[in-house]
């Protein structure tokens, strides 16, 4: 190696960690951890590749965020692995002229892939930090189909429903029957359904003629579904 060069990275270590390729892991990892396990939807391929992952995580994780593994994001929370977020995707077979109900938005980063495929998305967050700092993480990044609020998710946003789908990204005991109300005839619900800190069932849940059909996908592990005080 030129030793002026190797002079300037033991001086200079900073330059080398700044220019750490994420959009090369980023490919690399809807390769190796999306397509490779199943999931072919172009539009959620296309929104895999496009979402900035490591935006989403804290700053001392990000050289982590294209594993394909969940990571904290405080208060108890994670940011679910790459390959769940796809497949959960890909799951509610998502269309351009979708309104798309999310409950659980921690980090940001479920919200922001739905917004690269569908017309509008409403998310819903109760842990007051997790908010504000989604919100504004989607302001600066430009996600202006994403539509935030500070509540308890189990009642959904009524307002703006009935939605197309509807994806929940933590673990409840039964399915919010307002969740399901507010899901539109024909529509689909993806949750984990099962104990807290236990292994769950992760379920679509689909509806015809006023009644639910539900279907067993896969077994997971998410954060509990959290409640507001005295729910």
């Amino acid at each position: 190696m030129n030793r002026l060069l190797l002079i300037f990275l033991i001086c200079f270590p900073f330059v080398v960690q700044a220019q750490f390729d994420y959009s090369k892991a980023r490919e690399k990892m809807v390769m190796n951890d999306i397509i490779s396990r199943g999931v072919n939807d172009d539009a959620t391929l296309d929104a895999m590749r496009n979402v900035p992952r490591h935006e989403f995580v804290p700053q001392d994780l990000r050289k982590r965020a294209y594993q394909d593994s969940p990571l904290p994001i405080g208060y108890g929370q994670t940011i679910s692995q790459p390959y769940i977020v796809a497949f959960m995707t890909e799951a509610i077979a998502p269309q351009s002229d979708f309104k798309v109900l999310e409950v659980g938005t921690g980090s940001g980063y479920q919200a922001a892939i739905l917004s690269e495929i569908v017309d509008s998305v409403y998310t819903i967050e109760i842990i007051d930090a997790l908010y504000g700092q989604a919100k504004k993480k989607l302001k600066d990044l430009h996600y202006d189909n994403i539509h935030i609020k500070n509540d308890d998710g189990y009642f959904g946003w009524e307002n703006n429903g009935p939605y197309d789908a509807i994806v929940v990204t933590a673990a409840a005991e039964f399915v919010p029957p307002p969740l399901i109300e507010q899901l539109k005839e024909g529509g689909r619900m993806i949750i984990p359904i099962g104990t807290p800190f236990a292994t769950q069932q992760l379920l679509l849940v689909t509806k015809k003629g006023g009644k639910t059909k539900t279907k067993n996908l896969m077994f997971v592990r998410f954060v509990p579904f959290t409640r507001g005080e005295g729910s």
